[in-house]
């Protein structure tokens, strides 16, 4: 078996330094704006909403303001939804699927739930379709006391007041290509490891929390998506991206001993959605769609009188 070619950044087993952190920044280029696709769209959604500025990245502060969108009635006794999307900035459809929720489908839940939704938590990463910030740390590994990442503790101190009233939060997320060819290979250079091979789903898959599992809400969630798009099959060993398969498109992680986002609240409800938009069964405008598809149908469970 030939040997995998190593990273081009970094000596193989060493974990990287400054000069290699700096020698990957250098290496990222925008391919996408932020003031472009995103800001525009949160800007529409002031004339029925309150936007909520809760912070900027250090680094570019004029370019990186974060956003979030919230209820204006806001009301103590109903139940409180929170909604997140690019956490990993090149995850396309979770930025444009938390926006597309908020500007078609929200007020069809007024009256009934409070909303927060953080669209895009990590600009930066947007920009240059990266799944790392600027400093080479993985928001979605950094959502704990302690953590690094500027876009992680901005978001934990946005949600902080709310965080034990949150009945339901929703990370959109995906699981793309570039996961083997580039991110992955990256992670494990970054932490001096040798990389393992792994294979891509094809489908749509979910993330329970393995401390406090809700089955029944993720199979409804599941049941929503696959009128959409496909669901991801276990591999030959029964797994999804390493893990065992619980259920059909369902696996489950320890969300806040990982330190991520999902795991940010005492909600009883919560999932990462994943989509793979590079699926030749799928098209962007159906990964989009399942991602709103799953906010609702988690909503809808959420406000069945029998939950």
């Amino acid at each position: 078996m030939t040997a995998p070619t190593p990273y081009p950044i970094g000596t193989p087993g060493t974990p990287w330094g400054p000069r290699e952190i700096a020698a990957w920044r250098a290496q990222q280029r925008i391919q996408r704006r932020y003031a472009d696709d995103v800001l525009p769209a949160i800007e529409r959604l002031r004339a029925g909403h309150e936007v909520v500025e809760y912070g900027r990245l250090d680094h570019d502060p004029a370019r990186y303001p974060l956003f979030a969108v919230r209820n204006r009635d806001w009301h103590a006794q109903r139940p409180t939804v929170l909604v997140t999307g690019g956490v990993h900035g090149y995850e396309t459809s979770g930025v444009h699927g938390a926006l597309r929720f908020a500007e078609r489908h929200v007020a069809a839940y007024a009256g009934r739930i409070n909303w927060l939704i953080a669209p895009c938590v990590s600009p930066w990463a947007y920009e240059m379709i990266q799944r790392w910030n600027l400093h080479a740390v993985d928001p979605n590994r950094a959502f704990r006391a302690g953590g690094t990442a500027q876009e992680a503790l901005a978001l934990m101190a946005l949600v902080a007041p709310i965080r034990e009233q949150v009945a339901l939060h929703v990370d959109l997320h995906e699981t793309t290509d570039s996961d083997e060819s580039e991110f992955g290979p990256a992670r494990d250079a970054r932490d001096g490891k040798p990389h393992s091979p792994g294979v891509i789903p094809d489908g749509f898959y979910l993330v329970d929390d393995t401390e406090a599992p809700e089955p029944a809400f993720q199979q409804a969630v599941i049941d929503a998506v696959a009128r959409v798009t496909h669901i991801a099959p276990a591999d030959a060993e029964g797994r999804i991206i390493g893990s065992p398969v619980v259920s059909p498109g369902v696996i489950r992680y320890p969300l806040r001993a990982l330190g991520l986002c999902a795991g940010i609240t005492t909600a009883r409800y919560r999932t990462t959605t994943e989509v793979y938009p590079d699926s030749p069964r799928a098209t962007p405008e159906q990964c989009i769609a399942a991602q709103v598809t799953a906010v609702c149908a988690a909503i809808d469970y959420l406000l069945e009188p029998s939950h």
